[in-house]
């Protein structure tokens, strides 16, 4: 019988300790997601390479084994401010540590290690995959005309795939529905001084994600991260925005965006060392774009990204 990818489940849950599942549940960890990638068996191999009194292959065998999932989700708050989002778990293991104020925000910054584990279960239309020990990274877009949304990818050890109903009862209600990125939702932004006209923020908090498999040893490690991202913005006067200054002299800026205006649902990012580079123009219905790469730099260090909801 085919297998339909509507009915496609996630439940996600941070783990007390390597290797145990954390037993999720569809009541209180069900994700909701978009746009989802399983890759659910990914193996490396060796050659046998075996001298034989003719051609043809010798085979593989295979060393390592372990299940990867991607999936966007819809950036919005949790609906009180100093609440965790449902989506927190997710930014923990890509390695973000959260910081909860009761009644005021919620802060996320990366961390250089004890990065946390995450046990995921998968369902796609009966087919249940166990995923733990996961880690990932995640990357961000924040577009005009369009819902500002978060890309995860998450690597972690390889469960044998059985046939399971999907469970019953997911509960998404403490997913916010998000706001359009506009002028109204997205009040505020501003690189340096400046705040004219923006189209796209996007940036890729790019954690390398690794398979370490040892004797006696293996799991996914974050061996390092080197942020990167991208602005487009309606091309400024030099008066208004010396941009080919600030990428000559690789001065580092501060830019940072606001979307959401209701107490419960605002999002504020904030990169304070931000370098420019390789500028180029584009065209948005015959209005020229500036187009300016970025490097997302730390300052002392664990500071490079810090995302607020208040």
């Amino acid at each position: 019988m085919a297998k339909s990818t509507k009915k496609t489940l996630l439940l996600a849950k941070i783990q007390t300790a390597a290797g145990t599942d954390a037993s999720p549940t569809a009541a209180a960890n069900a994700i909701l997601l978009r746009n989802v990638t399983a890759t659910p068996l990914s193996a490396e191999y060796v050659e046998r390479a075996l001298i034989r009194p003719y051609m043809g292959n010798s085979g593989q065998i295979p060393t390592t084994k372990y299940a990867q999932i991607e999936g966007e989700v819809e950036l919005a708050g949790s609906g009180a401010a100093g609440t965790a989002p449902a989506w927190g778990p997710l930014l923990r293991a890509c390695g973000f540590a959260e910081t909860v104020t009761a009644s005021t925000d919620v802060t996320y910054a990366p961390i250089s290690g004890n990065f946390e584990l995450l046990t995921l279960h998968y369902y796609l239309d009966g087919l249940f995959h166990k995923i733990v020990d996961a880690r990932g990274t995640v990357s961000f877009d924040i577009t005009a005309k369009g819902i500002p949304f978060m890309r995860f990818r998450f690597m972690g050890a390889y469960s044998p795939i059985t046939d399971q109903s999907n469970p019953t009862g997911a509960d998404y209600s403490a997913f916010m529905k998000p706001l359009g990125v506009n002028k109204t939702n997205t009040p505020t932004w501003s690189l340096d001084s400046y705040t004219g006209c923006l189209q796209a923020l996007t940036f890729d908090v790019a954690n390398q994600i690794e398979w370490r498999s040892y004797i006696s040893c293996e799991g996914a490690e974050i061996t390092n991260r080197q942020p990167t991202g991208n602005l487009v913005l309606q091309l400024p006067s030099i008066t208004d925005l010396n941009w080919p200054s600030l990428v000559l002299t690789a001065a580092e800026k501060a830019l940072s965006i606001t979307h959401g205006t209701t107490a419960g649902n605002i999002v504020t990012v904030n990169l304070p060392k931000t370098q420019l580079t390789n500028p180029s123009y584009s065209d948005d219905n015959n209005l020229a774009m500036l187009n300016l790469d970025l490097n997302i730099n730390p300052g002392q260090g664990n500071d490079e990204i810090e995302i607020v909801l208040t």
